[in-house]
């Protein structure tokens, strides 16, 4: 993955954004903070409105823009103006980013015969009603290689199609 001088990283969801912060943080990312717009993650799930505020400042340098969503559906498209010089990168977390507390807590096998949706399953079976919260995500996953092992575990097991980025492709590899 190839990415621009600056970086938007959009989250879909508070614990998007928090796993985010979390590998930011510990610099296990392949930017840093202080390449990022604002230098912080962003909620702007529009396009519209994410040109309006970030893009017509004037920039000279291309921007990636990374969407972190569960979603392949989900359309993000900016106007002509912007096609030669935004790059989106959409890294994939489908079903839900709580596969990663499902993985941490080992209990994969007993999540797939549940039939639930994997926030659902957390709340219900693992009794984490906040499992969606940002503050919960951040304490939850306070050892940041608790997290990398799970997103490496989440790789593993998933049917990854072709070209689809996952949060591992976004890991510095050490």
């Amino acid at each position: 993955m190839k990415l621009a001088k600056y970086k938007a990283c959009i989250c879909e969801g508070a614990s998007e954004a928090a796993i985010i912060d979390i590998l930011l943080d510990h610099d296990m990312l392949i930017f840093s903070r202080e390449e990022m717009l604002d230098e912080q993650v962003l909620r702007c799930r529009n396009a519209s409105i994410f040109e309006t505020r970030y893009l017509r400042k004037g920039f000279s340098d291309p921007i990636s823009v990374i969407r972190i969503l569960d979603s392949r559906r989900e359309v993000f498209r900016l106007g002509r103006a912007y096609e030669n010089k935004v790059d989106v990168i959409n890294v994939i977390t489908a079903p839900e980013i709580e596969m990663l507390i499902i993985l941490s807590e080992g209990k994969y096998e007993e999540y797939k015969k549940s039939g639930k949706k994997p926030s659902a399953f957390c709340k219900e079976n693992l009794k984490m009603p906040r499992v969606k919260s940002y503050r919960f995500v951040r304490e939850y996953f306070d050892d940041p290689f608790v997290l990398e092992e799970s997103i490496k575990e989440y790789h593993r097991i998933s049917r990854i199609p072709k070209g689809e980025y996952t949060l591992l492709d976004l890991l510095r590899k050490l």
